[in-house]
């Protein structure tokens, strides 16, 4: 690990020796809207307190409204690395110039988690896919920002496009929450169903374990790569490469007490992390996967369209995943 470290450090030093990129001042790191920004705030503050140690300048945190405003700061500069979702990582590489250099691990080394579908324990008219599906029912959804992975994506696409349903048409009303807002109309009955993920109640349990004893998991997705770490593809090298040694070395490198401190920190950080692990924008293949397959969906199902440009629409899309098949299989551990 220490001599992967060092070669990261090393590659990022040549490949950015000739440019005139200044290291910033300081740091602003983007946390995504999953929670309240109070609590969040709290629970990241002692791990951006020793990266500002590491890199040299003060680390501040940056919060937003919503998951876009953390991109849209990243894209206007004014974020410089950011914790994301995978769709919101996305949304970063292509609109803002971010890039994928780390990926979120649990304490037990998991790199991944499952979108979930969930609703008060008590309700026995929701048990399975088949009662969420019900649009007899007049249901009341929670659902997840737009940009969420687990809150929109992945749900859109497993439980609505591969259904042929239209949460719009569905339900009676179509509310939109964070996770922790989610989790909470859920358990107070103020909607029936919720998009959640196993990270979230994993952090609902730590922070508020009499709601989370109040809600039950209805569905769960495949799995999903966990979240990733973003910079700024201009971030200045040399600062990269600080940056990239203090996150690979986290709870990894020091010395046996620093170590100890590191991973309880991580323990305490979200939903609870352990390590943090290399990755790159190859981790968002899927993510793309599933965006495509729910356009490819939403398209072999519109009736209004004509059926030369349904033809020729569809065909785009194919090549597209194509494409990523190619990119998927050339990439190792994909």
């Amino acid at each position: 690990m220490k001599t992967f470290v060092v070669g990261a450090f090393a590659a990022l030093m040549l490949a950015g020796g000739a440019s005139a990129q200044e290291a910033p001042k300081q740091l602003n790191f983007g946390i995504i809207s999953t929670e309240s920004s109070a609590a969040l705030s709290k629970s990241f503050e002692p791990m951006l307190k020793d990266l500002e140690k590491a890199v040299g300048v003060p680390v501040k945190a940056f919060f937003a409204q919503d998951y876009a405003g953390v991109i849209e700061a990243m894209r206007f500069k004014k974020v410089d690395l950011a914790w994301y979702g995978n769709k919101s990582a996305m949304e970063a590489v292509d609109r803002a110039s971010g890039e994928v250099f780390a990926q979120t691990t649990k304490p037990d080394g998991t790199k991944g988690y499952y979108p979930l579908i969930i609703t008060n324990k008590d309700r026995s008219d929701i048990n399975d896919l088949k009662d969420v599906l019900d649009c007899s029912k007049g249901y009341n959804f929670g659902n997840g920002d737009v940009n969420s992975t687990s809150g929109n994506l992945v749900p859109s696409y497993y439980v609505f496009a591969l259904n042929n349903v239209d949460p719009n048409n569905c339900y009676k009303r179509v509310v939109t929450g964070n996770h922790e807002g989610n989790a909470m109309a859920a358990a107070n009955n103020q909607v029936d169903i919720a998009t959640n993920n196993t990270e979230s109640m994993d952090r609902l349990q730590i922070t508020r374990p009499e709601a989370r004893a109040k809600i039950k998991e209805v569905w769960r997705s495949p799995l999903i790569p966990s979240d990733p770490l973003v910079w700024r593809s201009d971030l200045a090298p040399e600062m990269k490469a600080k940056v990239l040694a203090f996150f690979l070395g986290y709870g990894r490198l020091g010395t046996p007490e620093e170590v100890t401190r590191a991973r309880d920190i991580l323990k305490t950080t979200s939903d609870g992390w352990g390590v943090f692990a290399p990755s790159s924008n190859a981790q968002l293949y899927p993510i793309r996967q599933l965006e495509l397959f729910k356009s490819k969906t939403k398209m072999q199902n519109d009736d209004k369209m004509a059926a030369d440009e349904k033809a020729k629409k569809i065909a785009e899309i194919d090549a597209k995943l194509a494409e990523l098949d190619k990119a998927m299989a050339s990439t190792p551990n994909m």
